[in-house]
């Protein structure tokens, strides 16, 4: 069913709709479309609920703006409407002055950030990003490893980009505005507490929700908070972060009962477990009695198993490259406002882009927006990434694992007090080399959690108890998920490492932590026999560049390749032939690059190129092995 205003019911409502600023602040209020209150005001039908809605926010009779009422009838009810409009203006009043109160608050604590190593606060409008959502949560999703090879593009799968597996995108502040109740799940890094700060401070810059009334909360402050406030009275005390008086706490109260409150709870994950059941009880109680309000919480994924029944479940969605070149941009103009091109575009920015391009597996870690930060930081020192590969991911890795929660002084739960920063590499990287040396990018949880039991178990005070191993190794799987967002779940019971470049990094570290203690360097002969797969070339490349001396790996390799070569007949037929071509040619270059030149123009040849990479390995073994890899890899 749908109903119209008539021309006496459109006078009252334009009249009424005076006190708000704007057809679309109105809209924000009534959670309708822009598009339904144009045709309501247009005088055309709308639904009758949404009638009914924006007569209500309005004060008005919806009967008697449709005109189904009387002259009398509405005559019995215009003192109900002169009631109900002093309600409304007296709500109005009460948004304005607390709005007014929490200003200043507001933009002390949501105005700017300092992560990492910055050495002052940036200010965040400067330098946000709008950021998307996953209408669903990943991981609790249902899909095989088969699907979810294919849709990484497992064709193009010489630089797989696990980064494509997600759900459709929408747009963050859409869907604040349509979803009252929300859960926000998210990985380490991945922009929640940003994203909640701009939310505060646009609605308190009457840029989003302007009729609502912001309240920015820590869940990690309120925990701790002496006396154990209920949330109603911290949130209407939050600028003063003590208790309010009780008539402060009553004009709140009010405001949020009649939906015009943004509650912006942020990091449940960050509560410890001893205060968790009750601030998880508070919130549902708040939840439940001011469910006209927009309530939102953030959490890291897998961090808690709880569910808030009226709450709709989203998850942070990873930057795209459009967003992370705006970030780059809003970065550099921030750092440097002199370099700056005609177009008004970041010169540096532009670079940090180029360079991010040619670099893929670092590409990589900028989908992610703390990491995305952290290469930021390294490039402005010097307009260029560190040459060591393996050391910039190592600081990647080094934030991840415990800097990040350090610096925030977050206590995480007490599954790790046996794991040091070292103990949780290593066994990462036995898990990394068991499932990259099958090509699993994906793997089912039991497999994580067998070769995590494996090595705990090893471990001082370990149980002995099969039983309560497993249950240990599936909390240190789900907290390295939570903590670290090193691992993280792709599908029900189905985990990869979040990055490529991450599975590769700790691949290698298992390859060169086995190597030194390794007499008979079965892990570097066991890594040559992959010399002709294209997958395994940024190993190659991080052992190169960390192993202490190159010698035995390049002479294997060497051996490797000469034995392919010369079981091959139509392969001696094209060497003898390149060096015909070599021994024509009179340069005073090395025969070296006339035979890569030769190499690199047989895309034709009846052959793989694994082979052809495989060959460019061995061409000249007196250039820098991590340099000559590199160069001839990529021919």
């Amino acid at each position: 069913m749908a109903e119209r205003a008539t021309p006496d019911g459109l006078k009252k409502a334009e009249e009424k709709l005076r006190r708000f600023s704007s057809k679309k602040a109105f809209a924000e209020v009534t959670g309708l479309s822009r598009s339904t209150i144009q045709k309501f005001f247009a005088g055309e039908k709308v639904g009758v609920d949404s009638f009914q809605i924006i007569c209500k926010e309005l004060a008005l009779d919806w009967e008697e703006i449709a005109g189904l009422k009387s002259s009398a009838e509405v005559v019995e009810t215009s003192d109900e409407a002169d009631e109900s409009e002093a309600d409304a203006l007296e709500i109005d009043a009460l948004v304005q002055a607390a709005r007014e109160r929490g200003r200043e608050d507001i933009e002390k604590r949501c105005g700017s950030m300092r992560v990492l190593d910055m050495t002052q606060p940036i200010e965040l409008g400067a330098i946000y990003t709008d950021v998307n959502i996953l209408e669903k949560v990943a991981g609790k999703t249902r899909r095989e490893i088969a699907d979810l090879m294919r849709e990484c593009g497992a064709a193009e799968f010489e630089r797989a980009f696990l980064g494509n597996v997600r759900e459709r995108r929408v747009d963050g502040l859409e869907t604040v505005a349509d979803k009252k109740q929300l859960m926000i799940l998210g990985r380490p890094g991945a922009g929640k507490t940003t994203f909640m700060k701009r939310l505060a401070t646009l609605c308190n810059r009457g840029e989003f929700l302007s009729e609502r009334v912001p309240a920015f909360v820590s869940l990690k402050e309120f925990a701790e908070m002496e006396g154990r406030p209920e949330l109603l009275d911290f949130v209407a005390g939050y600028p003063k972060k003590q208790d309010s008086d009780e008539a402060e706490i009553a004009r709140f109260k009010r405001i949020l009962q009649q939906g015009r409150g943004l509650v912006l709870l942020d990091g449940l994950d960050e509560v410890l477990e001893k205060d968790s059941d009750r601030v998880i009880r508070e919130i549902r109680e708040f939840a439940r009695d001011y469910d006209r309000s927009h309530i939102i919480v953030t959490c890291r994924i897998a961090a808690r198993e709880y569910v808030f029944e009226q709450f709709t479940e989203v998850e942070m969605a990873n930057f795209s490259d459009e967003q992370i070149q705006n970030f780059a941009d809003k970065w550099f103009k921030a750092k440097e406002p002199d370099e700056v091109d005609e177009a008004g575009a970041s010169t540096i920015a532009r670079l940090f882009w180029q360079a991010l391009k040619e670099q893929k597996p670092i590409k990589e870690l900028a989908e992610n927006p703390l990491l995305l930060t952290l290469l930021c930081l390294e490039f402005e020192e010097s307009s260029e990434f560190p040459q060591s590969r393996a050391e910039l991911y190592e600081r990647g890795l080094n934030v991840l694992l415990s800097k990040w929660d350090g610096k925030r002084r977050i206590k995480r739960g007490e599954i790790y007090k046996r794991l040091s920063t070292k103990r949780k590499e290593i066994m990462l990287g036995r898990l990394a080399m068991h499932t990259f040396e099958k090509g699993e990018y994906f793997f089912p949880a039991r497999v994580a959690a067998q070769q995590i039991g494996d090595y705990i178990q090893n471990l001082p005070d370990a149980s002995a108890d099969p039983d309560v191993l497993l249950v240990d190794s599936q909390a240190v799987l789900r907290a390295i998920e939570a903590h670290h967002g090193l691992l993280t779940e792709r599908a029900t019971d189905i985990y990869s490492f979040s990055h490529l470049t991450f599975h590769e990094y700790f691949t290698a570290q298992h390859i060169l932590e086995t190597s030194v203690s390794d007499a008979q360097n079965a892990a570097l002969r066991q890594l040559v026999q992959h010399v002709t797969e294209p997958r395994w070339k940024e190993v190659f490349l991080l052992v190169s560049e960390r192993i202490e001396s190159g010698d035995y790996l390049l002479t294997e390799m060497l051996k490797a390749i000469n034995e392919i070569a010369t079981e091959d007949d139509k392969l001696q037929q094209f060497l003898s032939w390149g060096k015909q071509k070599v021994d024509s040619v009179e340069a005073s270059y090395k025969p070296a690059a006339a035979r890569a030149f030769y190499l690199a123009r047989t895309r034709a040849l009846d052959r793989d190129l694994d082979l052809d990479r495989a060959l460019a390995l061995a061409l000249d073994l007196d250039l820098d092995l991590a340099r000559a890899l590199d160069l001839y890899l990529d021919l």
